[in-house]
């Protein structure tokens, strides 16, 4: 595990040097690169591009409020993936497989299914545009339809995106991410003062997270299952409550509840159990069933 932690000076197939490096899933972890990994590859060119996934509810917010707070690091943009076949599945009209992704509608233009995902979109835009200007990647299938990209552009820059760019690079290589690109570098350049989303104080107290996850979830607040495993207040009494928040829950979900998608507004965060990572520096909840 020693040598497997390290990272790997590889190249792309446009002869690019490319250091591979393994990272945590953003649904139980911090899904970021180590920062002493982005610190080398920050120095060695005009942008450094890094990995927040799994939505704005989870990596995108850890690495705001975990690393970015630990670090110094200031983003200037954030790029937001999307598909046409993840917005179809947000409709709740499709199933995900775990081998080809989620299923979409028969290779069919179904406007009618995106429109019902695009509001998952649309919220993850309003919980990170108030940090860093958006830009809103389209990773463009081979059988997305013109009017079905159309949507999403229109449906991002109307939630208050920079820009919506397509992105081919899977098709096309480099060539293909030209347009994305030139996004990225002209939305650096829009003003912005970025500030953290969580709170001062970050051990959990259900009266104070009450209006955080309103804000950011659509939430309705914390309900905690009861018991000494999911008291937070043991965390304050050992000393640990200046260690932040890395939330453990569903990434099919804005909410806690897998079988919730779109926006999913008046929900609560159930809170089954809190457990404390003191080596790594945070204290994860866990919600539902994760």
């Amino acid at each position: 595990m020693l040598d497997a932690i390290k990272p790997n000076l590889m190249q792309t197939l446009e002869n690019s040097p490319a250091l591979v490096h393994a990272g945590p899933f953003g649904n139980i972890a911090t899904v970021t690169p180590r920062y002493w990994l982005t610190r080398i590859t920050g120095t060695s060119g005009g942008m450094f591009v890094t990995e927040a996934g799994f939505g704005s509810d989870l990596g995108a917010e850890k690495f705001f409020n975990i690393k970015c707070r630990a670090s110094g690091l200031r983003p200037s943009v954030a790029v937001m993936v999307a598909t046409i076949r993840a917005l179809c599945f947000a409709s709740g009209r499709y199933r995900a497989s775990s081998l080809a992704g989620p299923t979409r509608r028969d290779d069919q233009e179904n406007l009618e299914a995106i429109s019902e995902g695009l509001p998952n979109l649309t919220k993850q835009i309003e919980n990170v545009r108030h940090m860093v200007p958006v830009v809103v990647a389209v990773n463009r299938f081979p059988d997305d339809t013109d009017a079905e990209v159309e949507m999403v552009r229109k449906a991002g820059l109307d939630a208050g995106a920079v820009a919506v760019a397509e992105s081919n690079v899977f098709a096309e290589g480099g060539a293909g991410g030209e347009e994305l690109a030139r996004a990225v570098m002209e939305a650096t350049k829009e003003p912005h003062a970025f500030d953290f989303n969580d709170v001062d104080a970050p051990i959990i107290r259900q009266d104070r997270d009450r209006d955080r996850h309103r804000d950011l979830w659509r939430g309705l607040g914390l309900l905690f299952a009861g018991g000494e495993q999911s008291d937070p207040a043991i965390f304050t009494e050992l000393g640990f409550d200046h260690l932040p928040i890395c939330m453990a829950k569903t990434h099919l979900s804005l909410s806690g509840d897998a079988s919730l998608k779109g926006l999913s507004e008046g929900f609560d965060i159930r809170i089954r159990e809190v457990r404390a990572s003191v080596g790594a520096g945070f204290i994860y909840p866990i919600a539902g069933t994760m």
